[in-house]
């Protein structure tokens, strides 16, 4: 059954996976006996294989369910066998102290931030590399009420989700550059009608098609700037499954509370990437709305001294709530009038400070003062942390934004006390670089970027540091 060969410490295990697929039930099982192979060369339990086998295949029928179960069976026989002929040995022990985390990748746990956030509407045309949101949402909409919709392009998809939060949902959309590209009409509507809105958008390599599977972080500026006229926003860039999951949940807070788009900016490299953590409670997070009943003479757009106006959903009261892509006053009608026009964008744009308050702080790593401080955003931050420890220097520290616009109103303050800076950046332009010149102040002239499509590896960039400190 086995022939094995090789030399040094390499081993070539030939395993007949065609011949004993075809005789459990056809080629397709060849996949599921090598499953059953690698759970017992790392002592994985059978039983729970088979048991998530059983789950999975359920709605199949009972024949694939069976089949599926011999074949990681039969698997994880010829996995013993390669151990009891010490063919293969891996000596990996197990942890205790991880064995009730669970493994995710970062497409699941933005899905699973916006389950806690009380997302109930997704609608998205598929796109590499966001739909694992997507799917993931689908999969659960049964538990958790969430209406899934496949739109038949990113125009509809992003005016479907602004309908939802309309009509009291709370919706999203996930998408990546090309197709943001068709949502950014959308957006300013959202950002006409202060609709709350929430949009994951998981970069990879532009212009146009680009490199569809690879990764970049080279749609900051597209983030910050798409949509026509002068509007708030917020954009998060998590950089761990947990920010991740935290980020995201909280983003349909923050957009429901003010009324503006939100961005959770990820990557391919971040959405594909898996890691263990522990387990996520989503029915922890609390959930705020800001929907009021509406009565007679309700004013969907009041000027208020915030610029927060009190928002109705249709049926929810006697109010009449109007919205118009419009200029409008105060009821939501059509208005051509100057001085209404300046009050309104006043309004809209008072939210920014508010916005401001209520921003992320970097997360700073090492000694506040008088060191070299690395700066990095979003993905990067593993990486970064890792290079940093190799290099092993004291007077070295790190700073990751998870929060990139509006910037915390102490960012300034942070990175001013170290004598120096570099930034790391997956683009070609440094495009966070320039938000922190702008609106921060900071100059960094030090900058390490890289656009191949690849992300950088842990030596590549120790390499590259040591080049500038």
């Amino acid at each position: 059954l086995l022939e094995a060969s090789g030399g040094g410490d390499i081993a070539i295990i030939d395993i007949p996976l065609q011949k004993i697929a075809s005789e459990i039930g056809g080629a397709i099982y060849a996949n599921i006996i090598v499953t059953g192979v690698i759970a017992a060369l790392f002592d994985i339990d059978k039983e729970s294989i088979i048991d998530d086998l059983k789950e999975r295949f359920s709605e199949v029928g009972k024949t694939v369910t069976t089949h599926n179960i011999r074949a990681v069976k039969r698997g994880y026989e010829i996995g013993i066998e390669l151990i009891r002929s010490r063919a293969v040995s891996i000596g990996i022990r197990k942890d205790p102290e991880v064995a009730d985390q669970i493994i995710i990748n970062g497409g699941e746990a933005v899905g699973m931030g916006a389950i806690a956030g009380g997302c109930n509407f997704i609608s998205s045309y598929p796109m590499t590399p966001s739909t694992s949101v997507l799917t993931f949402l689908a999969r659960q909409s049964k538990e958790f009420g969430i209406i899934a919709e496949q739109a038949e392009d990113e125009i509809a998809a992003m005016n479907m989700a602004i309908g939802a939060w309309y009509a009291g949902a709370r919706g999203m959309v996930t998408t990546s550059g090309g197709g943001f590209a068709l949502m950014t009409e959308g957006l300013s509507l959202a950002g006409a009608v202060e609709s709350p809105m929430v949009i994951h958008l998981a970069q990879r390599p532009g212009p146009a098609t680009g490199l569809p599977t690879r990764t970049e972080q080279g749609d900051l500026d597209l983030a910050l700037y798409a949509g026509h006229g002068e509007f708030p926003r917020v954009i998060v860039a998590p950089g761990t499954l947990e920010e991740a999951f935290e980020l995201t949940a909280g983003a349909f807070n923050l957009a429901d509370k003010y009324q503006v788009p939100v961005f959770i900016l990820t990557d391919q490299y971040f959405i594909d990437s898996y890691y263990n953590i522990p387990r996520i409670d989503v029915s922890a997070f609390e959930i705020e709305q800001h929907i009021v009943p509406t009565g007679k003479g309700y004013k969907r757009y009041a000027l208020t001294e915030s610029g927060v106006s009190p928002r109705g959903v249709p049926g929810n009261g006697r109010g009449l709530v109007v919205v118009d892509s419009d200029e409008h006053d105060e009821e939501g009608h059509l208005t051509e009038n100057h001085d209404i026009r300046v009050s309104m964008v006043d309004k809209r744009l008072r939210k920014r400070a508010l916005l401001t308050q209520e921003a992320v702080l970097p997360t700073l790593s090492g000694k506040t003062k008088g060191t070299t401080m690395i700066v990095c955003w979003g993905s990067l931050v593993a990486i970064a942390s890792e290079a940093v420890r190799r290099i092993g220097r004291s007077d070295i520290s790190l700073v990751h934004f998870s929060q990139v616009y509006p910037l915390h109103p102490d960012t300034a303050k942070m990175l001013g006390n170290a004598d120096r800076l570099v930034i790391v950046e997956g683009n070609a332009t440094s495009q966070f670089a320039r938000i922190l010149k702008i609106h921060a102040g900071i100059d960094i002239e030090t900058k390490i970027t890289k656009y191949s499509g690849l992300a950088f590896s842990v030596e590549e960039l120790e390499g590259r540091l040591r080049e500038v400190l």
